[in-house]
């Protein structure tokens, strides 16, 4: 009886109150758009992955060079893409980004969205002073459902750490935006990223008339928090489709080979 009385006391308390509210917050519910999949539009790809990547969660891409940062950021578009179609609705893509990334790589071009599939008015920039205000910027569009992705361009970002990432990630599940952080190359560190991809470039079929081929991509994965073994893969992307598909020049299987990073066999922090 005494314990009883005790146990509801402390159920009482306003804080452990406050708590469990917070908690139950937390839950999955059916207008949260939590869960499912980002498919790439490849069997052979999507089937590695378990269906593709997960939706409403964060996802980190790094240029395997500094001369694949563009590869990288249309690698990371084509997939934030993806997310507006598993969605199902015409949603928009938020590009968050600061000023001394403007500055150094220049605006984003419309015609070159519009040749990747993507209407220029379906994405959105948002330019914060510094990586600070971009992380608070990053935090708060990913708790807005209405988004279809949000793509994160902050360089080195230093001050993206473990604890950073993990406030994206709790606010991406609650809302089920899919986020995808651009890192320069040299910037990898602990983090709470669904995944971390490195992407190159590769060489594309020529088109008839020798006009030049789709973009073609060399993708790495180099961490899983699902437990996937690390490979790399070609690529192709058709702008029509919105959808990835395997080269037709390339005659290896679409899943090429094991990769082996050594600065990547330390596991992923929960």
């Amino acid at each position: 009886m005494i314990i009883e009385q005790m146990v509801n006391m402390i159920e009482s308390h306003p804080s452990l109150a406050r708590l469990k509210r917070r908690i139950a917050a937390l839950a999955p519910t059916a207008a949260s758009g939590r869960g499912g999949r980002v498919s790439f539009g490849l069997e052979a790809l999507d089937a590695r992955l378990d269906g593709g990547l997960a939706r409403g969660a964060v996802h980190e891409i790094l240029p395997e060079s500094a001369a694949d940062a563009v590869n990288a950021t249309a690698f990371a578009l084509m997939m934030a893409a993806r997310a507006a179609d598993a969605k199902m609705a015409e949603g928009r893509i938020l590009w968050i980004t600061t000023e001394a990334r403007l500055r150094r790589d220049g605006v984003p071009y419309g015609p070159g969205l519009a040749e990747l599939g993507i209407p220029p008015d379906q994405v959105l920039i948002v330019t914060a002073p510094d990586e600070r205000a971009a992380l608070k910027a990053s935090g708060d569009a990913l708790a807005c459902r209405g988004l279809a992705a949000a793509l994160i361009d902050m360089g080195e970002a230093r001050q993206l750490d473990l604890t950073a990432s993990r406030r994206l990630a709790l606010a991406s599940a609650q809302s089920g935006v899919t986020a995808f952080v651009l890192r320069a190359g040299g910037s990898v560190i602990a983090s709470a990223a669904a995944s971390r991809w490195q992407v190159a470039a590769a060489p594309s079929a020529p088109l008839p008339g020798q006009a030049p081929g789709r973009a073609t991509l060399a993708l790495s994965l180099l961490r899983h928090r699902g437990g996937v073994p690390p490979f790399t893969t070609l690529v192709e992307w058709t702008h029509d489709d919105r959808a990835f598909r395997e080269p037709p020049s390339s005659h290896e299987p679409a899943l090429l080979r094991r990769v082996s990073a050594p600065v990547e066999r330390r596991q992923m922090v929960a």
